[in-house]
């Protein structure tokens, strides 16, 4: 297929393949990206991809659409099986689309609801003043404590008895500790209020019983399928049955129309090999590998956001050091290691600047890398850090991120 390409469009050939070349010879520590397996690429690369199938599984608004059927309602039952859910839908585009048909489910505009505060470590989706949620609804941001950098649960109890929102969102995409789902169903029964848990990041987690599930406790559960669950970039929504109606109505044709069926059957494989007992293993090194990258950090003196980590990512202060979070994920990416630059609670600098990096294990993991070589790479990451200026210690990093890629291969340990 490539040596198709690049014969017929050598312009986009050349650009793929320089692409493989920056996975291959980089070290990706983006806490929202990891790698798929070969499987997954195949199903994604389907002829799937030709296929128009408006609707659901036995009401699709075109013939010919068998194999849609089919593939949608594997994707569906083992979606429905990994989360242990009455109801699963697969076909939003994103964890983005998902929550907006969450939204559109439970809300009209000019609602209230709840939901993190991104600087604390929410996401854009969770009321942000430029997003849709933050445009279309009256959002009350809840946060962390100063001290600790945890969720302030009594903070979250006192602004929903004050707010009496619809809906309350829980989930982030910068907060290395567990969620008391429970806590929050609590506060959400007492004022009355549908319950939301955006799962995105740790969805693998909670699928192998490393993070507790939401399932039985929020009304809503939403995730991507790329991140810790090592799929198709993609969406889901999970619920209980009494909810499918409203639900299915407002992904389709509420925010989008035909689904992409080649990246629904990439979501089966996906969710296929999540089912299997080596992905619960996979995500236990996950974890120990997050806690070692964040272990290296603090005893190299730089200040972790929390003291540390629960699940998969690390966020770290490098204002510590003298640095911005942009300088020191710019100065990582000429290394060859490959982070972003990310605010931090109660951050001093503008989103475009930040004052720390955000860090995570699903990908080198999935590449093989253990708990030796995130301790290695964490030392890498300090000390480039640390002698920002000096050419020497560049070149020495630079060298031994080569010397790690060429170690673990992506075609040795891709699954």
């Amino acid at each position: 297929m490539n040596n198709y390409l690049a014969q017929t469009d050598p312009d986009v050939s050349s650009i793929l393949k320089n692409e493989d070349a920056r996975q291959e010879n980089s070290l990706e520590l983006i806490a929202s990206e990891n790698f798929v397996s070969r499987s997954v690429l195949e199903a994604y690369h389907s002829t799937l991809t030709n296929k128009y199938a408006e609707g659901y599984p036995g009401k699709r608004y075109y013939n010919g659409c068998e194999q849609a059927d089919a593939i949608e309602s594997l994707a569906i039952e083992r979606a429905k099986k990994m989360f242990s859910a009455e109801y699963a839908n697969v076909q939003p585009h994103s964890g983005a689309q998902a929550n907006m048909a969450v939204f559109l489910a439970t809300l009209t505009p000019g609602d209230t609801f709840m939901g993190m505060n991104l600087a604390h470590g929410g996401h854009l989706t969770h009321g942000s003043p430029v997003n849709f949620s933050g445009r279309t609804y009256k959002v009350v941001p809840y946060g962390v404590r100063q001290d600790n950098h945890l969720i302030d649960y009594d903070e979250v109890h006192r602004l929903a008895k004050e707010n009496k929102p619809k809906l309350i969102v829980v989930g982030a995409s910068a907060y290395p500790r567990q969620i008391d789902f429970n806590k929050f169903g609590e506060i959400a029964r007492e004022v009355g209020a549908k319950l939301m848990a955006d799962i995105a990041h740790i969805s693998g987690l909670v699928v192998t019983g490393h993070h507790p599930s939401p399932i039985g406790i929020c009304d809503f559960v939403t995730t991507t399928t790329h991140k810790t669950l090592r799929g198709p970039r993609g969406g889901i929504i999970l619920s209980s049955l009494e909810n499918e109606k409203v639900l299915n109505s407002r992904v389709f044709p509420g925010v989008q129309g035909g689904p992409l069926m080649h990246v629904i059957a990439a979501k089966a494989v996906a969710f296929g090999e999540a089912l299997k007992p080596e992905f619960k293993e996979y995500m236990g090194r996950v974890v120990e590998n997050a806690s070692v990258l964040s272990e290296t950090f603090l005893s190299r003196g730089f200040r972790v956001i929390s003291g540390g980590t629960d699940n998969h990512l690390v966020l770290v202060d490098v204002s510590v050091k003298g640095l911005t979070g942009n300088d020191a994920a710019n100065k990582m990416d000429e290394a060859h290691i490959t982070v972003n630059k990310n605010g931090i609670p109660f951050d001093e600098k503008p989103p475009a600047v930040t004052s720390g990096i955000r860090l995570g294990s699903p990908a080198l993991t999935t590449r093989g890398f253990g708990k030796s070589e995130f301790k290695e790479v964490g030392n890498l990451i300090c000390d480039l850090l640390e002698n920002f200026h000096d050419e020497k210690v560049f070149e020495r990093v630079k060298g031994s991120v080569r010397e790690l890629t060429q170690k673990f291969p992506m075609d040795k340990f891709r699954l």
